[in-house]
């Protein structure tokens, strides 16, 4: 079954960027009217995989969990990218990290919305406070960046991002930002 919203996606690759180790994750949704096109890669600076490995990961009979035989976010990505018109691609090399590129024809009938960005973004902030996240969120040139490194930086090392003050804070900003911008996808 494909996943109701593109953001519980990008929230399930970017659990495995974590799981391999990534300490930086970028990801990257980009809207394109006159193209009619979303684009949203995920990068991170994880472990990385093999050829052999990031071929087999896009097999639904593929994981590296122990509490199941089967890993299915990363074909279901693909399958909805690819049922709407878009591609899917996979680059990855050891001790660099992985890319994950998908992409959505618009106004294709089958494409699921993006969903609640605001929401995966704070709940991957809450939930990993050893990584950094940069969210960047296009539409039609012009660009909302979230930066988990620079909120540190005006912060500095005193006080945490999971603080709530802090975490209602980026909420808004988050929310703002992208309501600004197209009032969601």
């Amino acid at each position: 079954m494909i996943m109701k919203e593109i953001s519980l996606h990008i929230l399930d690759i970017v659990q495995n960027s974590i799981s391999a180790g990534a300490k930086l994750v970028s990801i990257s949704v980009d809207i394109e009217n006159e193209e009619d096109m979303m684009r949203i890669v995920i990068d991170d600076d994880g472990c990385g995989m093999d050829e052999e490995t990031a071929a087999r990961v896009l097999s639904p009979f593929a994981t590296s969990r122990t509490t199941r035989k089967v890993g299915l976010g990363i074909p279901f990505f693909k399958e909805a990218a690819e049922g709407c018109g878009g591609s899917f691609a996979l680059t990855s090399s050891p001790g660099v990290g992985t890319r994950v590129y998908a992409s959505f024809r618009l106004s294709n009938i089958d494409r699921p919305p993006l969903g609640d960005m605001a929401e995966t973004m704070l709940t991957l902030t809450a939930c990993n406070e050893n990584v950094d996240f940069v969210y960047r969120y296009t539409v039609d040139k012009t660009e909302f960046v979230f930066d988990t490194r620079q909120i540190r930086e005006i912060l500095g090392a005193d006080i945490a991002l999971t603080t709530p003050d802090v975490m209602a804070w980026m909420k808004g900003f988050l929310s703002q930002g992208i309501q600004e911008l197209s009032g969601g996808a």
